[in-house]
């Protein structure tokens, strides 16, 4: 069976949301954080996941621990670390889009020995994101952490989730983030990460850029209501999203959608390099589909709420 490990940040998510027709909002607490709602992810896909982040051992620590111990996520960090909790305001953008601010703690209280030595010693995948290239020590860190994971023989994927709001040196965020780039097999980005990286390319420009680093293999674009790309060596192909059933929002979407296609492709057997260099345009379809029914289902509820296999399967047996 398949081993993921998924490397980054947990937080509360706290979530505006009205109360009333005066206009008047209200902050309800979720957990989340873009590693930790893709841990959840795989996990209720049925995938054996491990998520390597330091928990608060404060109560929002408890909070945040919750949906891991529900889903069946192994934590591989067990001691808990003094700091608080990360958090993250969640506004809306007046277009469905989340917008965020940050507040970070306990997901930066680790340290380079402490992570590699919680790596299990046989992983298939290793996951990594979010606001791991932010801050130039963290970025360290974690690039060696991942170098570990590859040495072990793990694929790795990366999701940047590009956080203008938590970058002050744009340039210098890019030039560590080329080391992560340089290292994964597979990358997911969004239209808007790809914007803040170069506003200059298009999509066809980015993922032949991407396919063009070293070890590359797979790239997935999620370009948010018109749905997704994918690039492979082989082939290309796009699919549509998966519509939400209305009352729910975007949190957690790609996040998803990411846990989706990797889950996807384990499945398939195709999470070696060679084989993602050679997926065709049918399955690199089939993987885009998978991953947007699972993001569909997640953007039904509000906050991140992954779908568990089955109820990914009985909409895929339905269509």
């Amino acid at each position: 069976m398949s081993m993921f490990v998924v490397g980054g940040e947990s937080l509360i998510d706290l979530i505006s949301k009205p109360i009333g027709p005066d206009g008047k909002r209200e902050l309800v607490a979720k957990a989340g954080g873009s590693p930790m709602n893709c841990a959840i992810a795989l996990a209720k896909l049925g995938g054996d996941t491990g998520f390597l982040c330091p928990i608060s051992r404060d109560s929002f620590g408890d909070f945040i621990l919750e949906p891991l111990n529900a889903a069946g996520v192994k934590l591989l960090l067990r001691d808990r670390v003094r700091e608080p909790s990360t958090l993250s305001v969640v506004t809306d953008d007046g277009k469905g889009n989340p917008r965020y601010a940050f507040y970070r703690e306990a997901d930066r209280a680790f340290t380079r020995g402490g992570l590699i030595a919680a790596l299990p010693a046989d992983l298939t995948l290793f996951q990594i994101g979010g606001f791991c290239p932010i801050e130039p020590a963290d970025a360290a860190v974690w690039l060696d952490v991942a170098r570990e994971a590859a040495r072990r023989g793990a694929t790795i994927s990366i999701d940047p989730n590009v956080r203008p709001s938590l970058i002050a040196d744009m340039d210098a965020y890019r030039r560590r983030l080329d080391g992560f780039l340089d290292l994964a097999h597979i990358v997911k980005v969004s239209e808007e990460d790809l914007h803040e990286l170069d506003a200059g390319k298009s999509l066809d420009a980015h993922a032949a850029a991407l396919l063009g680093r070293p070890n590359c293999r797979l790239v997935v674009i999620t370009l948010g209501a018109e749905g997704s790309l994918a690039f492979s060596a082989a082939a290309n192909a796009r699919s549509n999203i998966f519509p939400a059933t209305p009352g729910g929002d975007n949190v957690g979407a790609g996040d998803t959608l990411m846990a989706g296609v990797l889950t996807w492709l384990a499945d398939h057997g195709a999470l070696s390099p060679a084989k993602l260099a050679g997926l065709d345009a049918k399955a690199l379809g089939d993987m885009l589909w998978f991953g947007a029914v699972a993001a569909g289902i997640n953007c039904s509820r509000i906050g991140a709420n992954p779908p568990t296999r089955v109820e990914v399967e009985a909409v895929l047996r339905a269509r």
